[in-house]
């Protein structure tokens, strides 16, 4: 008797999903909880955990084949004993070496070992294994390879030749959605972008001055990101064009204020949503920020994390850039577009003053924010970063 492992229930709006990465091969014994398989969709990657203690079965659907939701991808044995896979060094030590382990070897090498080993037409069952378990790595096929060039003195005496290679992967279901959604955004838009700068050394002395105070309190350092959200949920407020989307022939006006932070993750950016920020304090919105990150680094975001979301911050300044043109999030009406703090030399009160300052680029669609809207938006948010009074005083 054998349990069926079964694709989980996709969300409403997926059709199908993708296999991304077995972690467990057939005749490998697992434990109740542990992952068997990564399924992606869209906007998640969904984890297929071992229903009780058994033994891995046949694999139905390899990796990078298109599946249903609750569709039999596996078969789990159930009921594992300690012992009831042999190890490579049991096998060697009883010089046991099927062809059927050879086979299973090979399906277990990283991706990177993987390519080696095809690349250079090697055979993986020849080359000792330094890792876990006898597992081959990386190093092990580079000291194969030494090996093998140095023990052929016809191949030491040809002159070494550049290697020219390439590789072709295929597009991760996350990566083909984003470039749907980037081509529907420039497609569907009439998008424009409007500039302005802000001097950030208000805000620098603030968090300078309250830092420490700050991360006692709450735990948690106090970053920018929180006064941008805060910042961008005000001159929402102020300018309800920019909160709200259209519908066909109709203008949704929103009254919360959901606001998406863009995070690069392995997979891609993903854009997760802080919900209601109006009610939040910094604390909290850091707090949301940092979980919502941990998550994308680690593909545990849900579909609820990624769900909604009426206007977009990206911060493409920690990747050192120093300006932009943000692309819009469908079917949200604009984004805001972060960047680098750079120290320019500024003129106030006519005297040259060392400033750090940073560039704001707001895309907007302007079928529903007009010039005025955009400009105003700007600024709005441009004032409540150098004077962060501004939000206690609600001016």
């Amino acid at each position: 008797m054998s349990i069926e492992i079964k694709v989980p229930v996709l969300p409403e709006s997926v059709a199908d999903a993708t296999v991304a990465t077995w972690h467990v091969q057939p005749g490998q014994a697992v434990s109740r909880d542990d992952i068997l398989v990564d399924i992606e969709t869209d906007k998640v990657v969904l984890e297929v955990p071992a229903p009780e203690d058994g033994v891995m079965g046949d694999i139905l659907e390899q990796e990078g084949a298109t599946v249903l939701g609750e569709q039999v991808i596996a078969h789990l044995k159930p009921g594992a004993v300690a012992g009831a896979v042999v190890s490579k060094e049991e096998a060697a030590s009883k010089g046991e070496a099927p062809a059927a382990a050879a086979k299973e070897d090979n399906d277990s090498l990283s991706p990177a070992v993987r390519r080696l080993v095809a690349e250079h037409n090697l055979d993986a069952a020849a080359i000792k294994g330094s890792g876990k378990g006898g597992r081959i790595t990386k190093e092990d096929v580079e000291a194969h390879l030494a090996n093998a060039s140095k023990s052929s003195p016809a191949e030491e005496a040809q002159a070494p030749v550049p290697a020219r290679s390439q590789k072709r992967v295929p597009m991760t279901r996350l990566r083909k959605r984003i470039a749907e959604r980037l081509l529907d955004a420039k497609n569907s838009t009439a998008m424009l972008t409007t500039f302005n700068e802000v001097n950030m050394k208000p805000i620098m002395q603030l968090r300078k001055k309250y830092q420490d105070i700050f991360e006692k309190k709450h735990d948690i350092r106090l970053g920018f990101m929180s006064f941008y959200v805060k910042a961008v949920t005000e001159a929402l407020k102020r300018y309800p064009e920019v909160n709200a989307s259209i519908d066909g022939d109709d203008i949704v006006y929103h009254n919360y204020f959901d606001v998406s932070i863009a995070v690069s993750t392995p997979r891609g950016l993903v854009t997760p949503v802080l919900r209601d920020c109006d009610t939040l304090s910094l604390a909290e919105i850091e707090k949301k920020i940092r979980e919502l990150a941990i998550k994308g680094r680690d593909g545990k975001l849900s579909v609820e994390d990624m769900t909604g979301g009426n206007f977009t911050v990206t911060n493409g300044g920690v990747f050192g850039s120093l300006m932009s043109t943000p692309i819009i999030n469908p079917p949200q009406s604009a984004i805001l577009g972060m960047h680098a703090i750079k120290d320019r030399p500024m003129a106030v009160n006519g005297e040259v003053e060392i400033l750090p300052m940073m560039y704001l680029a707001l895309s907007y669609d302007h079928r529903i924010v007009d010039g005025k809207e955009s400009v105003g938006f700007l600024v709005t948010i441009k004032e409540i970063l150098e004077d962060p009074t501004r939000l206690l005083l609600d001016i």
